[in-house]
């Protein structure tokens, strides 16, 4: 179902380039993945009652709003007023697009910010990927409340297909503010193309653990000084090539 059809286009068709690498990419993949999908799953129904994985309406290429698939992170029955009212702040401060769980969020299931600093979380995405309604790299789809705080050049991000990464995740990400994401992504809709696209995939393992590293140390100490040791490594290890 389309969505803001006033102000929004429909966008280019998504190139066959692009699908193919998507696809290539989660066979080569799953032998890795799905395993540890498994093992998410049975973790979260062990530590928390209720879905394995959440399901949320989301806004897509062209205004499509379509059902976007998580691991459930949260309790059921958790309130996204807290959500809506933090973005509304982000917006409107132009202060850097952190996380809630940056200062603790009640809402979140044991483990769940583990899950979600390191992305996790979002491995049944690549459900909606082999679906076409994402591809592994694009702007990540926005929630529809947040669409309707738009102005109408920022909805040019959805003119490129949403991804499980993208140009925003590897350039700060919570170091930019809400303005800067949209300018990288609508960046992202203009100049996307192969040689993009796999830049963006092989920074994005560094950027996660910088997030990692950047999470409080209370949440998982031992991880956060694993992924310390990798982000200073992965730069060293670089500079000799």
């Amino acid at each position: 179902m389309k969505i803001f059809n006033d102000t929004v286009s429909n966008g280019a068709a998504l190139p066959g380039w692009k699908r193919a690498l998507d696809i290539t990419l989660i066979l080569l993949a799953s032998p890795l993945l799905i395993p540890l999908a498994i093992l998410i799953g049975a973790f979260v129904s062990v530590v928390s009652k209720g879905p394995i994985l959440f399901r949320q309406d989301r806004v897509g290429r062209g205004g499509e709003k379509f059902s976007c698939f998580k691991f459930r992170t949260m309790h059921v029955g958790a309130k996204s007023q807290t959500h809506q009212e933090h973005l509304r702040r982000l917006i409107e401060s132009g202060a850097p697009m952190t996380k809630l769980d940056a200062r603790g969020d009640r809402r979140i299931i044991a483990g769940g910010v583990f899950l979600r600093a390191t992305g996790l979380d979002e491995l049944p995405q690549l459900l909606n990927v082999v679906r076409g309604e994402m591809s592994l790299v694009g702007p990540r789809p926005c929630l529809p409340y947040e669409f309707e705080h738009y102005l109408p050049w920022q909805r040019e991000r959805c003119d490129a297909t949403p991804g499980l990464t993208g140009l925003w995740q590897v350039s700060g990400k919570n170091k930019t503010t809400f303005t800067e994401m949209i300018r990288l992504d609508i960046e992202y809709a203009r100049r996307r193309s192969l040689r993009l696209d796999l830049e963006i995939i092989f920074k994005t393992v560094p950027a996660l653990l910088a997030q990692v590293s950047e999470t409080p140390n209370k949440t998982f100490p031992a991880t956060k000084t694993i992924a310390a040791k990798a982000e200073a490594i992965l730069p060293a290890q670089a500079a000799q090539h």
